[in-house]
């Protein structure tokens, strides 16, 4: 292997509790998935609370338009409940997009950060799913360089593409937020940013911890017209992705139930109808919490 894809392999080898694992493999078995991923903080803590973040990848084409379908699912094991929220998608389709073939700004972006193979139907799903992660990692790398600085630290370069990935969202995020992907992340970033450019011909110039990446004024240009045609649509996208969510987020009266509960200590009663109808319930649900909280 390479040592872009020896690290990732290595990287995405991380160990995590048992019950995580059984949980991924249940999700795979009922969908017939080429592989689930796991990342979030729960990946970097190995806590199994609050909520644990999956990406169930499938075999085939890309069923939907609109990707990935959202999905909340609370699961006991071994006496403990464990909540989680799943993207499903096709690999196929994912690694398209990590490779930024597509108009979406969204997997490489996320991908590039730590993320752990946790189930694979068999070596060619896992090797696959690999390859997917090292061209995340590829892609946004060339993009780091193509907005950062001529001349800067690692830390510049990743911050300089997180900064522009989360302006290009529909999400509000605090202010630094890329700085605290980086601190917590610190031994994930480390050395990888050269190892990525490496592994697509693009020489990195050091001089102690600075890099001086050699991309010429022609490919620094083709790449930010790539961006500049990404970045006006990712708002856009992102609003399809939540309005759909909101109608197709299996779950999701369960899920804001457990976070008003979580967060005010108000218990919500899901009735079937709240089920069927989580957006519609949704401000008789808040009213009854400020109620309640009123009275106590």
């Amino acid at each position: 292997m390479t040592g872009l894809a020896q690290r990732i392999a290595e990287k995405s080898a991380a160990e995590v509790d048992p019950a995580i694992r059984s949980f991924a493999e249940l999700l795979a078995h009922e969908c017939d998935a080429s592989s689930v991923l796991f990342y979030g903080s729960n990946l970097r803590t190995g806590s199994l609370e609050g909520v644990l973040d999956f990406y169930v990848l499938l075999p085939g084409p890309q069923r939907e338009k609109i990707w990935p379908r959202v999905s909340y699912r609370e699961w006991e094991h071994a006496g403990q409940v464990l909540r989680a929220k799943i993207a499903t998608m096709s690999l196929s389709t994912f690694a398209a997009a990590a490779r930024g073939e597509l108009r979406d700004t969204t997997i490489w972006a996320r991908f590039v950060q730590p993320s752990a193979l946790i189930w694979q139907r068999d070596d060619s799903a896992r090797d696959a799913t690999l390859s997917a992660l090292g061209d995340a990692a590829r892609t946004a790398a060339r993009l780091a360089v193509a907005l950062g600085p001529a001349k800067g630290t690692p830390e510049d370069y990743w911050r300089a593409l997180f900064q522009a990935t989360y302006q290009a969202e529909f999400r509000v995020e605090k202010p630094g937020r890329e700085d605290s992907i980086l601190s917590v992340n610190a031994a994930h970033f480390d050395g990888l940013l050269p190892l990525a450019l490496k592994a697509q011909d693009i020489t990195v110039a050091r001089d102690g911890d600075m890099l001086e990446p050699q991309m010429s004024a022609n490919a620094r240009k083709d790449i930010l017209q790539w961006w500049r045609r990404r970045r006006r649509l990712g708002k856009p996208h992102n609003v399809l992705r939540l309005l759909k969510a909101s109608t197709t987020f299996e779950g999701a009266a369960r899920y804001a139930a457990w976070k008003i509960e979580r967060h005010t200590g108000v218990p919500v009663n899901v009735t079937p109808w709240r089920e069927k109808h989580p957006v519609l319930a949704a401000p008789a649900v808040l009213f009854d919490v400020w109620r309640k909280q009123r009275r106590s």
